[in-house]
């Protein structure tokens, strides 16, 4: 074989970053359904517990990442991006024709199946830029799931200011929009989602950006729920709704701040050499490789006894801080496993549950939202999705933030969030279930941020238990335990007992607290039973975090000293 010759890479991974925002927002279509359901029951003339198997197919489609998850090993983002493309376009194509009635009576099968060739978009467009990103910047984790994670959350509440101040509260215009915008927003952006240097964690400018970032994330979402709320409240015309449109869409660019300022103003050489991913695909021939090789000018895979198309960042940590490197072996905890080899893990199956007893029941009340507020008297939910949104936005950004600083301070396991997360969800579904006058907002927002720490927490924790290699399987299996949860707790639960309300009042709409009463005492219970999983979690992984984080142990491969 002939020996391979690595060539330095330059290019630096903060376009990419900036791309991925965008592509994250789109990647958070799924979150449309309650604006357009109410619209497709009545139109479909669908019961409720119709409706919500239609909401777990919308589950399904977002969360089967699989197929993206082994395709990011083996093609270029572009490609997977693709897929995401010509999904989008053939399955909200099809729910289009139907609520438009330009095709009428379309079968309930097609509909179904279309939702979730619809949704699975976002699946494709997530799995693309996250896995990249993270291993763009695979010192910063944490940072950079709440971040993309983050702009999902936040999508929500930009589709709903499309949705009321653009589209007239069109259901038939909302899913136009997303047939063809969406698709080509995101090939407009596939050019610039791709592997490149790995950033430095020793250049101080990479923190300073981090935080431009998050501050931009932050405040985008504070402006989309305050305009939001203000047109619902106030009377606001076209013109002026158009305005503040553009200028949503003006700070969604501001990522784009630190490419432009490091092409005009360069401090210093980016980075230190190592070889990009671009070229070393260049060199084999290969799609994409599986993971960044971290090298330095004065180390190399062979000095640390190990082959550079095997070495990963945590591999290269560990045979750091150990001075030695074993022989092949069963990979431990912390290290670069097959999905094969996670699957049968405790710990693997322990975040898991945890994550499906979270987010499914956060899902449920997501794909409820629109029946629960009308049920609790709130006629229009476009500022409770919003609400939803914004919150859930901030408990992905938040959790990330947070749960890096403790990770690179107290070798603090990222999952003793997911239970502070989930005991704070047992007191939202009891504040839900008792429908005191004036809680519906705040338990809405309560939910919705805990509901986003699932997500933000869940996906490092998996890189880091796991490694980075099979990073895109791990995650998107695990993140299966969203549909499922939404077919038990929401078709299943929710659905039922909805109907069989209504039917008590005598029509096929329910009012009043009892319509969900008993599917959110039964949610606490589920998410008593996750924090308890959490605990045991957290408990065993402790050694992990402590050998990988704790001082003196962790150093940064990609320093020059090494």
């Amino acid at each position: 074989m002939p020996k391979r010759v690595l060539k330095a890479g330059s290019r630096p991974p903060w376009v990419g970053l900036a791309a991925a925002v965008w592509v994250q927002t789109a990647a958070g279509n799924s979150y449309n359904f309650p604006l357009y359901s109410p619209t497709l029951k009545s139109v479909m003339g669908y019961t409720q517990q119709q409706l919500t198997i239609l909401g777990v197919a919308n589950d399904i489609g977002e969360n089967l990442g699989i197929p993206p998850g082994i395709a990011c090993n083996k093609f270029p983002p572009w490609a997977v991006l693709s897929v995401g493309v010509v999904s989008c376009v053939l399955g909200y194509g099809v729910l289009w024709l139907a609520v438009s009635q330009t095709v009428q009576n379309l079968p309930y099968w097609l509909l179904w199946l279309a939702l979730c060739v619809a949704t699975n978009s976002s699946a494709w467009y997530g799995t693309a830029v996250l896995v990249t990103n993270m291993r763009n910047f695979p010192l910063s984790r944490g940072t950079v799931a709440g971040i993309l994670k983050g702009y999902i959350g936040i999508s929500a509440a930009v589709y709903t200011a499309i949705y009321s101040m653009v589209l007239g509260e069109s259901a038939s215009k909302l899913l136009l929009f997303l047939t063809l915008g969406l698709p080509i927003l995101c090939l407009a952006m596939m050019y610039f989602i791709r592997p490149c240097t790995p950033a430095s964690g020793e250049d101080s400018s990479v923190h300073v950006h981090f935080i431009f970032t998050q501050a931009a994330s932050i405040l985008l979402a504070v402006y989309v729920l305050t305009v939001t709320v203000l047109y619902d409240l106030a009377s606001i015309s076209k013109v002026v709704g158009y305005v503040l449109i553009a200028i949503m869409v003006i700070l969604m660019t501001s990522p784009l701040a630190i490419p432009v300022k490091m092409t005009f103003f360069p401090t210093k050489k980016f980075g230190p050499q190592v070889p990009s991913s671009d070229s070393l695909a260049q060199e084999e021939g290969e799609s994409t490789p599986s993971d960044p090789l971290l090298l330095t000018p004065s180390s190399s895979a062979a000095n640390l006894g190990m082959e550079s198309e095997d070495a990963s960042d945590v591999e290269y940590l560990l045979a750091m801080g150990e001075g030695a490197v074993k022989k092949k072996r069963r990979p431990r905890r912390g290290e670069d496993f097959k999905f094969h080899e996670a699957f049968i893990k405790a710990d693997f199956w322990l975040l898991w549950f945890v994550y499906f007893f979270g987010v499914g029941s956060g899902v449920t009340v997501l794909n409820n939202l629109a029946q629960i507020g009308a049920a609790l008297g709130v006629d229009d939910t476009t500022v409770l999705l919003c609400v939803f949104s914004f919150f859930n936005f901030l408990g992905r950004l938040g959790s990330g933030v947070v749960s890096e600083y403790f990770v690179r301070s107290k070798a603090l396991p990222r999952t003793i969030w997911m239970t502070f997360a989930q005991i704070i969800m047992i007191a939202t579904f009891l504040l839900y279930a008792s429908a005191l006058n004036g809680t519906l907002y705040a338990a809405t927002a309560l939910l919705g941020m805990c509901y986003g720490v699932q997500f933000s927490i869940m996906i490092p924790t998996a890189s880091e238990l796991f490694g980075l290699k099979h990073f895109g399987i791990i995650f998107n299996f695990i993140q299966l335990g969203n549909p499922i949860g939404a077919f038990l707790f929401s078709g299943l639960l929710a659905g039922d007992v909805y109907d069989a309300e209504a039917a008590l009042q005598g029509g096929s709409t329910c009012l009043g607290p009892t319509c969900f009463r008993l599917t959110f005492l039964v949610l606490a219970g589920l998410c008593g039973l996750g924090t308890l999983l959490s605990i045991v979690l957290y408990v065993r992984i402790r050694p992990v975090y402590q050998s990988l984080y704790s001082e003196g142990s962790f150093r940064n491969p990609l320093s020059s000293d090494q």
